[in-house]
């Protein structure tokens, strides 16, 4: 959700700056925009639409060493080329770009900018123009951005640059993600190490309410009372290449094909010398001494979250309840004595999810988070941290992702049961690794996937997905995928529950795709799928080998029942990416959506 790219230094400044956006554009935007400066002040270019929009109007004449850059998904304001980022002050000295939510930004404009005529309907505007009250206060310009940044409440990640000194970029973070590159005679700034990862594997982490003096030769960070924080870089872990699509037309397809390879590299991180699977002894130990855990998510993360739950429980017998997160903030409920807090976010930056550890930061509890980027916000704040080892994950719609949460979490049940004198009754380095087997040779049949996509969904308005069990937790994220991506009103339901009200959205030809993978409730589902069919519904029943009927559309591979989320999941992805690309839809980056919500 928005993306926020800098560059100080001695190279053409333009085309870092574009490419560094385009690396951030699965991040989800509106519109984006650049500044650059040079000797004969700053110059603006922005554009609603994509980077290539905006690729089409900035000036390749223009000379420059130093700008930032910025992707805007609409917060305050339309999407509009007025609304998109960088704004200026009314005199055109400053220029800024801005991530996050200002909360009291009514209050300051009431406050100290009545006479100030603004351009846009954004929240971002009220920062530069008050930097700007306050300079022509006769405050210097580090002060000026100082007291605004203390003036702000909310969330916020800010670069600014001053037509009267083209040698220094301000920053400013607060809840929003934000991070500065170092290298040889220059410097950077970005909301993702991703985006400026084709200069510099060298970044330092802002931590919430300070301030940065970028140059090319030296970064500066303070706290917002003037103190000067040391803190060194870390090497960010990103294979370049991993961040290109490749042969592939789109990324997400890329990201199904590659979970295979994600389950075997988990399988090999979470293994010790003894080739056993291992958790470190703190987080076992964690685990073992809460009396109840709390899964914390959003998205497709909580639909991870439902399925944790019964991994856990059913391999470490501890109580667990899941909740979302922009909930569970503003309505916490009664807490158990000895409580952990298990955070699961993709990106690690969930605003949220961030909120809540927080909250239970402050109340003395610990907290782990499972998340696929080490040095995010979650993982930094957390007692514990559990990484997804799934590489860079570029598509708005998350898929190899989430099979990663899975396997990370059923290897945390597994390793805590068995510490805890639980029997368990099967070998997961063996059964993930048949996991991996079937993944493959699901990915490696996506003609029936993409048949399946055109026959049910080329022209429908409505899916339903139903399942019990395991399969209603899959369901929901089979739905959410359809939805996401193809714009196709999807929802998920709990098999039992058709006749408490669901059954009556059934019509004439209404595509209702139902999952089969547990012994236990294969014939109640069965018998679901013959009351939405006596109502009219076109079924499309996927179920796991040895449970399989002849009216089935397809059938997954056998794996073990308790890992059947990890495959069953699979054809769902592939059918939502095919009935996108029959549809005409922006298969990558869906229409209104973020990859990454760093907003609440």
């Amino acid at each position: 959700m928005c993306g926020i790219v800098g560059y100080i230094g001695n190279s053409d400044t333009k085309e870092i700056l574009l490419k560094g956006l385009e690396k951030l554009e699965y991040r989800g935007y509106d519109s984006a925009g650049i500044a650059v400066q040079n000797a004969e002040g700053i110059h603006v270019f922005k554009e609603k639409g994509r980077i290539a929009d905006l690729r089409r109007i900035v000036d390749e004449n223009v000379a420059s060493n130093t700008g930032i850059g910025h992707t805007r998904w609409a917060t305050h304001g339309v999407p509009s080329q007025v609304n998109a980022h960088p704004h200026q002050s009314t005199s055109g000295r400053f220029t800024i770009v801005h991530n996050g939510v200002i909360e009291n930004y009514s209050q300051l404009k009431r406050q100290y900018l009545t006479d100030v005529e603004f351009k846009s309907e954004t929240d971002t505007e009220i920062i530069v123009q008050l930097i700007e009250k306050l300079v022509e206060e006769g405050n210097a310009v580090d002060e000026a951005f100082r007291q605004t940044l203390m003036l702000l409440k909310g969330s916020y990640a800010i670069a600014l640059l001053d037509a009267e000194n083209d040698e220094t970029i301000f920053v400013g973070k607060n809840k929003s993600p934000l991070l500065v590159g170092l290298g040889e005679g220059f410097n950077v700034v970005a909301s993702d190490a991703m985006a400026m990862i084709q200069v510099t594997d060298q970044f330092v982490e802002l931590m919430d309410k300070e301030m940065v003096i970028v140059t090319k030769e030296k970064v500066e960070i303070q706290n917002l009372i003037g103190e000067v924080m040391e803190r060194a870089p870390y090497t960010a872990e990103i294979d370049a290449s991993d961040i290109e699509k490749g042969t592939y037309p789109h990324y997400m397809l890329k990201e199904i094909d590659e979970q295979p390879l994600v389950m075997r590299k988990i399988i090999q991180a979470y293994q010790n010398e003894n080739n056993e699977l291992h958790i470190d002894e703190p987080i076992v130990g964690a685990m073992k001494e809460a009396d109840r855990i709390y899964i914390i998510a959003a998205g497709t993360s909580y639909h991870a979250g439902l399925v944790g739950k019964q991994f856990i429980e059913k391999s470490a017998g501890i109580p667990v309840e899941v909740h979302v997160a922009s909930e569970f903030n503003y309505n916490m409920p009664l807490l158990s004595e000895k409580p952990l807090f298990i955070f699961i976010s993709q990106s690690g930056e969930t605003a949220d999810s961030r909120a809540v550890l927080v909250q239970v930061k402050e109340m003395g509890h610990k907290a782990l988070t499972i998340t696929n980027v080490a040095g995010s916000t979650l993982s930094r704040e957390a007692d514990y941290t559990l990484l997804l080892h799934a590489g860079p994950e570029i598509a708005v719609a998350s898929t190899k992702a989430y099979t990663a949460q899975l396997a990370v979490l059923a290897i945390l049940a597994h390793v805590t049961g068995q510490s805890c004198g639980t029997v368990q009754d099967f070998d997961l380095i063996q059964e993930l690794g048949i996991v991996a087997t079937a993944m493959e040779a699901l990915c490696d049949t996506k003609e029936e996937f993409e048949e399946i996509a055109r026959e049910y969904l080329s022209t429908t308005r409505n899916c339903f997905f139903i399942g019990r069990s395991l399969d209603f937790y899959v369901g929901l994220e089979g739905s959410l995928k359809l939805k996401e991506i193809s714009y196709i009103q999807a929802e998920g339901f709990a098999g039992g529950e058709l006749k408490h009200g669901t059954i009556a959205l059934i019509e004439e030809g209404t595509p209702v795709v139902a999952l089969a993978t547990q012994e236990a409730v294969n014939l109640s589902i069965r018998g679901n799928v013959k009351e939405v069919v006596a109502r009219g519904a076109n079924p499309c029943i996927i179920s796991m080998k040895g449970l399989e009927d002849e009216e089935d559309r397809f059938v997954i591979p056998e794996v073990n029942p308790m890992l059947t989320p990890l495959i069953s999941v699979i054809p769902l992805q592939l059918i939502s990416y095919y009935a996108a690309l029959h549809r005409d839809c922006d298969v990558d980056k869906p229409r209104n959506l973020a990859k990454s919500v760093t907003v609440e």
